[in-house]
């Protein structure tokens, strides 16, 4: 069953009328349409009759005779539902990762980001024998195994000479993309190996 609005037309009557006749002195209407008296006070109402509250509606600006500043808070406040906000972390209260939950890992994403933009911020730390083969995979240091091996399998998709119809170009560029995968994997490996011995 759908229910009804009160109000069936935008223009009919506001069932909450106060059954009085229009407050613009002169007219004889009745005041069935609300307008509210001021910004200061968006509670309090005059009742016009449809063609007054017409005119009323026409010359009301909310923002008139306030600043830009003024109109900029305005806004921001209303952003807050008329409530004090603050940044998150402030007043005292701090934020743990044990704290929060984050099935979707959507904090985890960020966090990634940002270890990602330090990690190539310091890819001139790289060993200078790296460098070439770092480049030749679009690669930065340091780097771990996983991050190769992903790296590796998406570019010898790419080059592969069977999905670019036996172009001599691609397969050069996929032995290109070997011999950087092969010395970097060397690198990466070499420590473990030496650990275990």
């Amino acid at each position: 069953m759908t229910r009804r609005p009160t109000r069936s037309r935008a223009y009919a009557p506001d069932p909450a009328a106060p059954g009085r006749h229009c407050d613009l002195p002169g007219c004889g209407a009745p005041g069935e349409y609300r307008a509210p008296k001021s910004r200061a006070s968006l509670n309090d109402y005059w009742w016009f009759c449809l063609d007054h509250v017409r005119e009323h509606n026409a010359g009301w600006d909310f923002y008139k005779g306030m600043s830009p500043d003024q109109i900029e808070a305005q806004l921001r406040a209303d952003t807050g539902w008329q409530r004090p906000t603050w940044p998150l972390g402030r007043l005292g209260a701090r934020i743990d990762d044990d704290m929060l939950r984050d099935p979707m890992h959507v904090l985890n994403a960020g966090r990634a980001a940002r270890a990602d933009a330090a990690r190539r911020q310091h890819a001139n730390t790289a060993p200078s024998e790296m460098r070439e083969p770092l480049a030749a995979l679009g690669l930065s240091w340091p780097l771990t195994l996983d991050e190769l091996k992903a790296r590796y399998k998406t570019l010898a998709k790419r080059h592969h000479p069977d999905a670019n119809g036996g172009d001599r170009a691609a397969e050069e560029r996929l032995k290109t993309i070997n011999l950087a995968y092969a010395a970097l994997r060397g690198r990466l490996t070499e420590p473990r190996m030496t650990a275990a011995g």
